[in-house]
């Protein structure tokens, strides 16, 4: 079997494994006060200081939650709700047109559900927002945004936007800034303090954690309102107890991608390349998305004319390859990539295309069977997309 998803979940980390073991036999709630809990809670506090030594924060800054998707939401909901308790004219919450759901879907709900004006941010046909898009947006009512919301690299073709940039107009009118580093972290340098951004999400199962652990970096002075309510865990932004053997297995995740990511990067633009050229071979008129000097080195996002992506993905998973159409939170749903519609991509050329992603166990091996496996796949997917239309 080869697996090319790694953008969607990947390997869980040997370290990390022997972390959540050891850790599965401790007994204690991190919030108890006896003995027991507080050696969770000493377990619990040394992971948040790992992730913010990673991360480039303070430990206060880190809210501990359960993974990317709740990170994004308490962002987007919790921002606007803050914001707009302390102003009702702060009701626009601008986010880049090829956001994650887990962004793109609670910040319609507010819209649809809370009064919240949404406005999608253009991206140039690399899938990139110009910050002076975001400048124009931001001054043509500075006080009616509540937040901005743009990912510091894309989960589908791997274009990585100009962060720092983005945050610094936004940080000119006071507006606060969330970022879903999920994908950019352990491959991309992700500093939090030296960014400028106000909001920072990080996914564990992304680099070798556990599914079900991640942190939404909260700056200093903002107070998003919480979506949780109960114990006033994580300065009362995200209730719940405490998983110590997850959060555990999450600190030495990240710490370990973080601290091997320039050679771990190498590693996967390499193997990429190399599959993009023999790829190529395969099938001279295959397309490759996103920006090509600027884009995560893991992903390669690739459009094959007459082709339909759903069918090319069964044709090479019953080869025992596999690999996504896109989001993995989109699969099974057949419909144009919003991202590639977004860069300017007739709806035809988006159906049309895989997402092959590398992770840290990837190997040349998988890149041969890959270019031994394509040609044939694409034949075949063209010939049956032909026959249909007749």
């Amino acid at each position: 079997m080869v697996y090319l998803d790694h953008a969607a979940t990947t390997d869980v980390r040997p370290e990390v494994i022997a972390d959540l073991t050891e850790e599965l036999g401790s007994l204690g709630n991190p919030s108890s006060l006896h003995g027991h809990g507080r050696a969770a809670r000493r377990t619990v506090e040394e992971a948040r200081e790992r992730l913010a030594g990673a991360l480039g924060c303070t430990p206060h800054e880190v809210v501990f939650t359960g993974g990317g998707t709740e990170s994004d939401n308490i962002a987007v909901k919790g921002l606007y709700w803050s914001r707009n308790a302390e102003d009702q004219a702060r009701r626009r919450i601008l986010v880049s047109a090829v956001e994650h759901h887990a962004v793109l879907d609670p910040a319609h709900w507010m819209a649809d559900h809370q009064g919240a004006v949404f406005e999608a941010l253009p991206v140039d046909g690399a899938g990139r927002v110009d910050p002076r898009a975001l400048r124009d947006a931001i001054e043509r009512d500075p006080g009616s945004v509540a937040l901005v919301s743009v990912m510091w690299a894309n989960n589908e073709v791997g274009t990585v936007q100009p962060v720092a940039e983005l945050a610094a107009v936004a940080a000119e009118h006071g507006v606060p800034f969330h970022t879903d580093a999920v994908q950019a972290v352990g491959a991309e340098p992700v500093d939090f303090a030296t960014s400028g951004v106000s909001a920072l999400t990080v996914s564990g199962h992304k680099l070798g954690g556990p599914v079900g652990a991640g942190a939404l970096v909260v700056g200093r002075g903002l107070a998003p309102v919480p979506v949780l309510h109960g114990g006033g865990q994580e300065r009362d932004i995200r209730s719940g107890s405490l998983s110590t053997p997850l959060l555990r297995g999450l600190a030495t995740a990240v710490d370990l991608a973080v601290a091997e990511r320039e050679e771990h990067a190498k590693h996967l633009a390499s193997l990429r390349d190399d599959l993009e050229e023999r790829v190529r071979a395969e099938v001279p008129d295959v397309v490759v998305n996103g920006d090509p000097d600027g884009r995560l080195p893991g992903i390669s996002h690739l459009s094959f004319p007459g082709c339909e992506g759903d069918a090319l993905l069964m044709l090479l998973d019953a080869r025992g390859i596999s690999c996504s159409t896109g989001s993995a939170c989109s699969a099974g749903v057949a419909q144009p990539s919003h991202v590639l519609l977004s860069m300017g991509a007739d709806p035809d050329t988006a159906l049309s295309s895989l997402r092959l992603s590398l992770g840290r166990t990837s190997a040349p091996e998988d890149v041969a069977a890959l270019a031994g496996a394509i040609g044939p796949a694409v034949e075949r997917a063209r010939a049956a997309r032909a026959k249909r239309r007749r």
